[in-house]
């Protein structure tokens, strides 16, 4: 194995081990509501604080990283991400009632800090790694495929360790980070060029720049992460209650059924990314392609509540999803030079965190409204998504304030 294959392979662990350190958790909502007494909206604010905080810090760590250098912020960031799991996992063991509960939330709030700083800076230094852009595309390709991946997995590994202990899958984090840490240690060798922002004031009027000129495509791109993670785990969110109140399907059966639709998400995405290349309008018409299968899925489901049919529908929304995700990663990479990738990337991430933090409780939220109307809005919001990709995001139109993406590549650039 090369550097930069090994590296690539260390990097890829990092979205696999925060996608499971969140994921994991999905599949025992409803257990950890029932030992802990609390409400589903409740139980649900155990994904959104992690989320929000992930939201307010990663644009922070995304311009540390340009200004300081990627690993500099992963390294700590993997450690905190293990002590807030650790913190959420002990909490049974330090409190009761519903100090259980605060504790927990405590540990997801410094997991959310420690998740900052991990998955999206992973993306702009793969970016960093690789001048080729076929290579970038395929390791962008493989980062997507490892999240999607971890998705696949959570479901049926948060049920099978929380059947044996409810909390288990919160102390499994610190032994997932500490693995991801090891191979980031020995295996990550990041570029020596450091990002030449210098300063906070020339760091804001280098990012007031860059939405000046490209910001309508720029904008349409992090909307379309914010609802595409919106859908994922609102959706997830539901058919994790559903199958186990509706359908009595509880511990590694209902964790086996949930990773269907992400298995399907996983193979889309990684074979989009492996086919894409550089290729700016196939990006967006995957783009495209991926979020009508999505907004045609949902609203299919609106119309029939069998939940064969619905498992179905969502397999066909999974995919879409996972057209969708590394086209949109390709085309923002691609589209942004190399000093202030770290940072734009990050706000794209964030929009992604702020999809995940509303998902479920929007759910929640929804539920008592009935099965059609809850659908027919995640459809819509859905159909929003492909109407910003068709009309803001232009590859053919070159650049500047018309909103278009670069057709050509500039030289050196890559990106998350």
């Amino acid at each position: 194995m090369d550097n930069k294959k090994g590296g690539l392979f260390a990097l890829a662990s990092i979205p696999l081990i925060m996608t499971l350190g969140n994921s994991m958790l999905i599949p025992i909502l409803p257990q950890i509501a029932r030992e802990l007494h609390i409400s589903s909206f409740q139980v649900s604010m155990l994904i959104t604080v992690y989320a929000v905080v992930a939201i307010l810090l990663i644009p922070i760590a995304g311009y540390l990283s340009d200004k300081y250098g990627r690993r500099v912020i992963i390294i700590p960031s993997l450690i905190i991400a293990g002590i807030g799991g650790g913190v959420s996992g002990a909490a049974s063991w330090i409190g009761d009632g519903m100090t259980v509960y605060w504790i927990i939330l405590a540990g997801r709030f410094l997991q959310g800090i420690g998740a900052a700083g991990a998955f999206p800076i992973v993306i702009p230094l793969v970016g960093d790694m690789f001048d080729d852009d076929d290579e970038v595309s395929q390791g962008l390709g493989l980062i997507e495929t490892s999240n999607t991946f971890g998705k696949v997995l959570s479901p049926i590994l948060g049920a099978l360790l929380g059947a044996w202990i409810w909390y288990i899958p919160f102390l499994a984090i610190p032994v997932l980070c500490l693995i991801s840490l090891l191979l980031v240690l020995f295996l990550v060798k990041e570029p020596k060029e450091k990002g030449k922002v210098k300063s906070l004031k020339e760091f804001m009027n280098s990012v007031k720049g860059v939405f000046k000129e490209k910001g309508r495509w720029l904008y349409a791109i992090f909307a379309i992460g914010c609802i595409c993670m919106f859908l994922l785990f609102g959706v997830l969110f539901y058919l994790s209650e559903q199958l186990e109140m509706k359908h009595g399907l509880k511990g590694v059966v209902k964790g086996l059924v949930l990773a269907i639709p992400l298995a399907a998400l996983c193979l889309s995405s990684y074979i989009t990314g492996k086919k894409m290349g550089k290729n700016k309008n196939l990006m967006k018409w995957c783009g495209v392609v991926g979020l009508v299968m999505s907004t045609a899925a949902l609203f299919g489901i609106g119309f029939f509540n069998n939940i064969y049919f619905v498992i179905a529908c969502l397999v066909v929304c999974g995919a879409g999803i996972g057209i969708v995700l590394p086209s949109s990663d390709a085309l923002i990479t691609e589209g942004i030079d190399k000093e202030l990738r770290g940072t734009i990337t990050s706000i794209y991430s964030s929009m992604r965190f702020i999809g995940v933090s509303l998902g479920p409780p929007v759910i929640s939220l929804l539920i008592p409204a009935g099965h059609m109307t809850l659908f027919f809005v995640f459809a819509g919001v859905s159909l929003i998504a492909v109407i910003l990709l068709l009309l803001m995001v232009k590859p053919e139109s070159g650049k500047g304030k018309d909103g278009g993406v670069v057709a050509k590549t500039p030289k050196p650039i890559h990106q998350t």
